[in-house]
């Protein structure tokens, strides 16, 4: 089966006209993007653009490809500074096309996600987009999640205690080996939970990539896309996640030479400092943040190598491994 042919043009033009959706014409139908990703589809009737997702067909992990919760985000900061692609209807059970589903309008502008991507723009063009996804980072962290109807999309209180715990579990589920700095880093973690914190919408996977921004001004946020990870939380663990994205080893989590990974991008220290300016807010315990970062992204890289080594995943995965003893030490580096 083909992805494209999970989506059925006929009842999705059905499902848009019973949610008083004018469709001017068949529908055409682009897979934009597929994989272990939820599956992200391009939709015309030749006059209007729409971007349909679902969950892929197999291996699902129903946390990490939740469209009712991608969708109650997106539609909650609608109208608010943070940008978004606007909502146009949701199929929250699958009920209609077997799998939980949503549809936004299209958002015509260009994703910077490689290190060519990067190297196409002049420094200028870089640093308005460094100071543009920071603003908007710092923009998401200030929304009231109240005012906007997500009082309940999360529990803040005790959140980067939990996430501690979380990661903890799940490097016992994809450990390839024992690594015994992994539990010095979570003892330490453990040890120095920050006993306040400033409660927001926490994005979960912010950076470069995960944004849209206008195909001739990359100084202009258009959208921020990929919400399936977003919950309320710590906002500073946001803020210190797209920090440690910037090392280079992330490259081998990805498997391609990543934008943010670019020397031509501040340092990680410069995006705190900026991050912090653009909050107005004090990074407080920042060490042990970036702790927890690197913990996360540790565990994330194993568990890409034991999906491969099991058969699940392409078998080069199995050398996102190598980078989690990076991760591991510069965490404990943080926090000893």
């Amino acid at each position: 089966m083909s992805d494209t042919s999970v989506l059925d043009p006929v009842v999705l033009e059905a499902f848009l006209r019973d949610n008083d959706v004018e469709v001017a014409g068949d529908l055409h139908i682009d897979l934009i993007s597929g994989g272990k990703s939820n599956l992200t589809f391009g939709v015309t009737d030749g006059v209007t653009k729409w971007v349909v997702r679902r969950p892929p067909t197999g291996g699902l992990t129903p946390s990490a490809h939740d469209m009712n919760r991608e969708w109650a985000v997106t539609k909650g900061l609608q109208g608010t500074a943070v940008p978004v692609a606007a909502t146009v209807a949701i199929d929250p059970d699958g009920s209609v096309f077997d799998a939980p589903c949503t549809i936004v309008e299209f958002v015509d502008g260009q994703v910077i996600r490689t290190r060519d991507d990067i190297e196409a723009l002049d420094a200028a063009a870089v640093n308005a987009n460094v100071s543009a996804l920071i603003d908007t980072l710092a923009a998401l962290h200030a929304v009231d999640y109240n005012a906007v109807g997500l009082g309940d999309f999360g529990r803040p209180d005790g959140f980067a205690a939990r996430q501690v715990k979380l990661w903890a579990r799940q490097w016992g589920i994809v450990k390839t080996r024992e690594l015994p700095d992994i539990d010095r880093l979570i003892a330490a973690l453990s040890d120095r939970v920050p006993t306040s914190a400033r409660n927001g919408i926490v994005h979960g996977d912010f950076r470069i990539d995960n944004t849209i921004v206008a195909a001739d001004d990359p100084g202009k946020v258009l959208a921020v896309v990929d919400w399936e990870m977003s919950t309320l939380g710590d906002t500073l663990t946001d803020a210190a996640l797209m920090c440690t994205y910037r090392r280079p080893v992330f490259d081998k989590v990805v498997g391609f030479s990543a934008a943010w990974t670019s020397d031509r991008y501040p340092s990680a220290d410069e995006l705190a400092s900026r991050y912090a300016d653009a909050a107005g807010i004090d990074l407080g315990d920042w060490d042990f943040y970036l702790g927890l970062a690197n913990l996360k992204l540790g565990v994330i890289a194993e568990g890409i190598a034991h999906r491969a080594l099991a058969g699940a995943g392409d078998s080069e995965n199995a050398k996102a491994a190598e980078v989690t003893g990076e991760f591991i030490a510069e965490g404990l580096r943080r926090v000893s």
